[in-house]
C-alpha cells in the first residue's frame, strides 16, 4: 500500500510540474501582426532577434493591411500587431481596448499617390473622374479621401477602390486604375509606370497627418510588460542602427540583402525604400508631441481628428470623446 502511495505521490508530482512548464511556455508565446513596409526593424523578425533577445516563441503572421491586423487582434488571434493610425483609429473608435507602445513612423516620402503614365492626371487637380485605390481603411486610405476631399471633389466624382496592395499593383499594371496611394513594395512597382504625385507628408502638411506604430491588446499589455519593453528594445536598436549608420543599410549590405529576401524585391530597392522614411528619436516619442501627455499626446490628437474624419466619410459610426487611453510611453522608459 506505501508503494502504491509513493508512486502515486510521484506520478501526481510529475503532473504538477508539467503543467506548471506548460502554463510558462504558454506564458512566453504571442502571435504578431506585421506588414511588409520596408522599416529596419523587419530585419529583427527575419533574423529572429526579437525572439532571442525577448526570450518568447513568436509567431510572425504577415497580413497585407492594417485593417487586416486589428481584425485579427480584435478576434484574439494576434496580440501585438503593426498597423497605421487610420485602421486604429477606426478599430479603437469601434470599442477594440488597445495600446500605442511604440512609434515606427511617420508621414513621410514613404508612402505616397502614384499616377500611371498615360492615365492625363498631371496635377491634383485632374483627379476628377479618375480611378484611384487604397488598402482599405489604410493610412493611406485616409489620406486618399483627405486630399480627395482637400480639391473639392467627393467619392462619387473621383471613384476610389478599397483593395489589397496586390491587387492595387495588378490593376495599375492593366490599366484598369489610373493610380493608388501605396507603400512599399507596392510603391515600387507603381513607379515603373508612372510617377509620385503627392507624398504622405504633404497630405500631412496640409492637414491629416498619420503614424505607423506597433500595439498591443490591453489584456497582453496588463500581463507582459517586460515582453514589450524588450520588444521596443529591439525596435530602437535597429532604428538607430539605421539613423546613425546608413552605409550599413546601403544597397550591398547584409541588412538591404536580408529584407529584400524576407520582404520581397531587391537588395538595392529595400535600400532606397528606407531612406524615405521619417523615424522619431525616442526622446521625441516620449513628449508630449506623440506618446506622452496624456489628453494632450500628439498621437491622441491625431487619432481623434483622424475618427473625426471617418465618421464624417461614413467610415465608421462614433469618436470617441478622448483617445488618450489607446497610447503609452510606459514601454520606452
Amino acid at each position: 500500500m506505501k508503494l502504491v502511495y509513493k508512486l502515486l505521490k510521484v506520478s501526481l508530482c510529475a503532473w504538477m510540474m508539467s503543467s506548471a512548464l506548460t502554463t510558462v511556455a504558454a506564458d512566453k508565446k504571442v502571435v504578431v501582426g506585421y506588414q511588409t513596409d520596408a522599416l529596419p526593424f523587419q530585419v529583427g523578425i527575419a533574423n529572429g532577434d526579437y525572439a532571442k533577445t525577448t526570450g518568447y516563441q513568436i509567431d510572425f503572421r504577415k497580413f497585407n493591411s492594417g485593417a487586416d491586423v486589428m481584425a485579427a487582434i480584435a478576434s484574439g488571434d494576434v496580440q501585438v500587431g503593426y498597423v497605421g493610425s487610420s485602421p486604429y483609429a477606426a478599430a479603437t473608435s469601434r470599442g477594440l481596448k488597445m495600446k500605442v507602445f511604440y512609434i515606427t513612423s511617420i508621414s513621410g516620402i514613404d508612402e505616397a499617390l502614384v499616377v500611371r503614365h498615360g492615365s492625363g492626371i498631371h496635377s491634383v487637380s485632374d483627379l476628377k473622374g479618375k480611378k484611384l485605390a487604397a488598402a482599405p481603411v489604410s493610412t493611406d486610405h485616409y489620406q486618399l479621401l483627405a486630399l480627395i476631399k482637400s480639391q473639392g471633389l467627393t467619392e462619387k466624382e473621383v471613384q476610389i477602390f478599397a483593395i489589397p496592395q496586390p491587387e492595387i499593383v495588378a490593376a495599375y499594371n492593366r490599366g484598369d486604375l489610373d493610380g493608388g496611394f501605396v507603400w512599399d513594395p507596392a510603391l515600387t512597382e507603381l513607379k515603373k509606370n508612372g510617377k509620385v504625385l503627392v507624398t504622405s507628408k504633404e497630405v500631412a502638411d496640409k492637414g491629416a497627418p498619420t503614424f505607423t506604430a506597433w500595439v498591443a491588446s490591453d489584456d497582453f499589455v496588463k500581463s507582459h510588460a517586460e515582453f514589450l519593453r524588450a520588444y521596443a528594445a529591439v525596435t530602437e536598436k535597429y532604428a538607430q542602427s539605421f539613423v546613425t549608420h546608413k552605409s550599413a543599410w546601403g544597397a550591398d549590405s547584409e541588412y538591404a540583402k536580408l529584407l529584400a529576401k524576407f520582404l520581397g524585391g531587391t537588395p538595392s530597392g529595400q535600400a532606397a525604400a528606407l531612406l524615405n522614411l521619417s523615424l522619431l528619436p525616442l526622446s521625441v516619442q516620449m513628449s508630449q508631441d506623440w506618446l506622452g501627455g496624456g489628453e494632450q499626446s500628439g498621437a491622441a490628437k491625431i487619432l481623434k481628428n483622424t475618427a473625426a474624419f471617418l465618421k464624417e466619410q461614413k467610415k465608421i459610426s462614433v469618436v470617441l470623446p478622448s483617445y488618450a487611453a489607446f497610447v503609452t510611453p510606459d514601454f520606452l522608459k
